[in-house]
C-alpha cells in the first residue's frame, strides 16, 4: 500500500457492510440458511433509542448487532398468526469501533457477529455458534 492510497481510504459504507454480511451468509453450508426461512439483514449505524434503553447499553457502541423476531425454539406448529420475518440487525459503527481497535478482519468481525445473531435463531449453543464461525472463516 502507498502513502498515496492511504489517503483514499474510507470508512466501509452501511452498504459495504451489507455486503460483507450477505457474502458470508452465502458461505454459510447450505442446511444452516434453508433453516433460516425468511431473515431480513438490515444494517444501521447505530441501535435505536428503544434498544439502547430495553438493553440498558451505557452507549450505542457496546453492542454489533441485535437478532429480532420469534426464534425458531419460541415457535409451535400451531401458530396461527403470521409473524413479521425475522430480522439481524448489523451496526455499522459499533463494527468499524470493534475493528480499528483490534487486529481482526472487518470480515470476520462481520461473521461473528452474523452467526452469533443467527444462531440465536436456532437457540444454538455458545460452542455451537463457535464450531460454524470457524467453519466460515477456514471455508
Amino acid at each position: 500500500m502507498t502513502i498515496e492510497s492511504l489517503f483514499e481510504l474510507t470508512a466501509p459504507t452501511l452498504e459495504d457492510i451489507e455486503i460483507l454480511a450477505r457474502d458470508v451468509y452465502d458461505r454459510l453450508p447450505d442446511e444452516f440458511r434453508e433453516r433460516c426461512g425468511d431473515i431480513i439483514f438490515r444494517v444501521d449505524d447505530f441501535p435505536d433509542n428503544d434498544v439502547v434503553e430495553e438493553m440498558e447499553l451505557e452507549t450505542p457502541y457496546d453492542i454489533l448487532g441485535l437478532f429480532q423476531g420469534t426464534a425458531i425454539t419460541e415457535r409451535q406448529e400451531s401458530d396461527t398468526v403470521p409473524r413479521e420475518p425475522n430480522l439481524v440487525f448489523l451496526y455499522r459503527r459499533a463494527i468499524i469501533d470493534e475493528w480499528s481497535d483490534s487486529q481482526i478482519t472487518l470480515g470476520d468481525i462481520v461473521t461473528h457477529v452474523l452467526i452469533h445473531e443467527i444462531g440465536h435463531h436456532f437457540g444454538f449453543s455458545d460452542d455451537d455458534m463457535e464450531r460454524i464461525e470457524a467453519d466460515a472463516i477456514d471455508g
